[in-house]
C-alpha cells in the first residue's frame, strides 16, 4: 500500500503537503491537530458553520443528548492538548466519581457506593467541542471551509488526489469543484458516505459489521427543583441487560441542570411528547429517575433519536483501496451511543494517529496508519458489540457469538454478576469499561481468584442514597 501521502516518501519531513480532513467535530478537529505536525497546512471541510459559542450543530443530530467523556479519553485529551482537563473542568463540567458519586442498577442489583476508582465528564457534547475547536484552530497552519460538504473523492483506486466538495445554503453555487489534497481524512461520522465516494472511483469500499438492538433513546433537559430523594448523588442511572431493555438515567450538565435520558429497544421506544416522557421512566424497575423527574422542572422539550447501531468499517482489510485515505472517529467505527464511548474513542483515535505517523522505525504508509486507528477503536467495539449481542431482537451480519468466544463469554459473565460490589473486580472492570485498561486486567490473577472462587458481594437492596461510610444524618 502507498505512503499516507506519496507512495515511496514518509509523511514526516515532507515538501510542500496538503490535508484535508472531511467533518469538523471532535474526531476530525483532532485528527487536524495532528496532522498540523506533519502537513504544510491543513482545512477542515464542514458542512455546518461554526458558532461562537458551546451549542447544537444541526450536522451532530445526537448532540441535544447525554454525553460522557470516560477516563480513556481524558488522558487522550490531556496529551494532545495540554492543560485541557483543567480547562474543562474550570469551565464548569461536572465531574462524577464512580462509583461514589452515582446511584446506579443493572441486572437487578444496586451498585455499592464505595470510593471512586475513576471519574467521567458529563458535561454538554458542545462544550467540549467548542473548547477543542478554539485550541485547534489557534494553529495558523490549520483553515476551515464551513456550509460545504464533500461529495466524492478526486483520484483513483491507486490514489486520492483530493475531495469534491459542494457549498450549501441560499445562493451557494451548487456545482462540485476539487479541494486537491495530498491526504484525505473521513471524519464525517456516522453518515459518512465513503463506500460511495471509494466505488465512484473504482476503488473497494470496506466490508461492514453491524449490530443494531433497535434502542432508540429521548432526553429532556432538567432543573433539579428539590433533592427529594435524599441523597447526595451527582447522578443515577439503570443500565440495560437481556433482562432489563429499558434504561436510562439523570446526569448534570455544566449549567447546573440535568439531562434525562430514557431508553428502550425496537417497537418500544420512548416517546417525545411531554406527558409519555414522564410515563416512560415508570417502566425501570425502581421509581427513584420517575419520582425526581415529576418534582423536577422541564426546561426543554424532549427530543429522540434513532441511530444507535454499531457499525464497523473494516478499512484494516485488504481490498483494492487508494493511497492517501484515512477514516477515523464515527467514520471508522461507531458505537451503541448508549455506553458513551465515542468521544473517548476520538481523542484515542487522534493519539494513535499521532504514533503512527511519528513511529521513526516504520513508513507510516496509508494501511498501516489505518491498522493503528482500527486498533485505537477495537476495545470500545468488544465491550459495546458484547453487551449488544446478548441484547433481544438484536440483528446484523455480527451479532452471532462463535464457539471459540463461549469460555471467555461465561467467564465475563461471572466478572459482571460480581462487579457491583465486589472490592477487586469492580476496580479492574471499571478500568476496562473506562478504556484506560485492557480488557486483559480482567484475567489479572487477583481478578480471575475473586471471578471463580468469590461469592458474589452484598450489595444495597434499595437505592444507595449515601456513600458508604458517609454520614447520613
Amino acid at each position: 500500500m502507498d505512503d499516507a501521502l506519496g507512495k515511496d516518501a514518509p509523511l514526516r519531513g515532507a515538501g510542500r503537503r496538503h490535508a484535508v480532513v472531511v467533518g469538523g467535530s471532535l474526531a476530525g478537529l483532532l485528527a487536524a491537530h495532528v496532522l498540523a505536525e506533519h502537513a504544510d497546512r491543513v482545512t477542515i471541510v464542514e458542512r455546518d458553520r461554526f458558532a461562537d459559542e458551546p451549542g447544537v450543530r444541526p450536522g451532530v443530530p445526537q448532540g441535544r443528548h447525554v454525553h460522557v467523556l470516560l477516563e480513556g479519553g481524558q488522558l487522550a485529551l490531556d496529551a494532545l492538548l495540554p492543560g485541557f482537563m483543567a480547562e474543562l473542568r474550570a469551565a464548569g463540567a461536572p465531574r462524577l466519581g464512580m462509583p461514589s458519586d452515582m446511584v446506579q442498577w443493572q441486572g437487578g442489583r444496586w451498585f455499592r457506593r464505595t470510593d471512586a476508582t475513576t471519574h467521567i465528564y458529563t458535561g454538554s457534547r458542545g462544550q467540549v467541542e467548542h473548547l477543542v475547536r478554539t485550541r485547534v484552530l489557534a494553529n495558523p497552519l490549520i483553515s476551515t471551509v464551513t456550509s460545504t460538504e464533500a461529495v466524492g473523492l478526486a483520484g483513483d483506486a491507486r490514489r486520492v488526489r483530493g475531495v469534491l466538495v459542494r457549498e450549501r445554503g441560499a445562493g451557494a453555487d451548487t456545482g462540485p469543484r476539487i479541494l486537491e489534497a495530498d491526504l484525505v481524512v473521513d471524519a464525517s461520522g456516522r453518515g459518512t458516505r465513503a463506500d460511495r465516494w471509494l466505488s465512484a472511483i473504482g476503488a473497494e469500499p470496506p466490508q461492514e459489521e453491524t449490530i443494531d438492538t433497535g434502542l432508540a433513546y429521548a432526553s429532556r433537559v432538567y432543573h433539579n427543583k428539590s433533592d427529594h430523594l435524599g441523597t447526595g448523588a451527582l447522578g443515577y442511572y439503570v443500565y440495560p441487560s437481556a433482562d432489563q431493555v429499558h434504561s436510562g438515567g439523570v446526569l448534570p450538565l455544566e449549567d447546573g441542570r440535568h439531562l434525562v435520558i430514557l431508553a428502550g429497544l425496537r417497537g418500544d421506544e420512548p416517546p417525545t411528547d411531554e406527558e409519555g416522557f414522564t410515563a416512560y421512566a415508570a417502566r425501570f424497575p425502581h421509581p427513584f429517575i420517575h419520582e425526581w423527574m415529576k418534582e423536577a422542572v422541564p426546561d426543554s422539550a424532549p427530543f429522540g433519536f434513532r441511530g444507535t447501531s454499531n457499525v464497523r468499517r473494516r478499512y484494516d482489510r485488504p481490498g483494492r483501496r487508494p493511497a492517501g485515505f484515512l477514516a477515523t472517529g464515527d467514520a471508522l467505527c461507531t458505537f451503541n451511543p448508549i455506553y458513551g464511548q465515542g468521544m473517548a474513542v476520538a481523542a484515542m483515535s487522534a493519539v494513535a494517529l499521532r504514533d503512527a505517523l511519528a513511529d521513526l522505525r516504520r513508513t507510516p504508509t496509508t494501511r498501516r496508519v489505518q491498522r493503528a486507528l482500527f486498533e485505537a477503536s477495537r476495545q470500545a467495539w468488544d465491550i459495546s458489540a458484547g453487551a449488544d449481542r446478548a441484547m433481544p431482537g438484536a440483528v446484523g451480519n455480527a451479532v452471532a457469538t462463535r464457539a471459540v468466544d463461549r469460555p471467555a463469554s461465561w467467564y465475563l459473565g461471572r466478572v459482571q454478576q460480581r462487579y457491583p460490589g465486589d472490592p477487586v473486580i469492580g476496580p479492574a472492570f471499571r478500568s476496562v469499561l473506562t478504556l484506560t485498561s485492557p480488557v486483559t486486567a480482567l484475567f489479572a490473577p487477583k481478578v480471575v481468584r475473586a471471578a471463580l472462587l468469590g461469592p458474589v458481594a452484598v450489595t444495597p437492596s434499595g437505592p444507595p442514597l449515601a456513600r458508604e461510610g458517609a454520614a447520613t444524618g
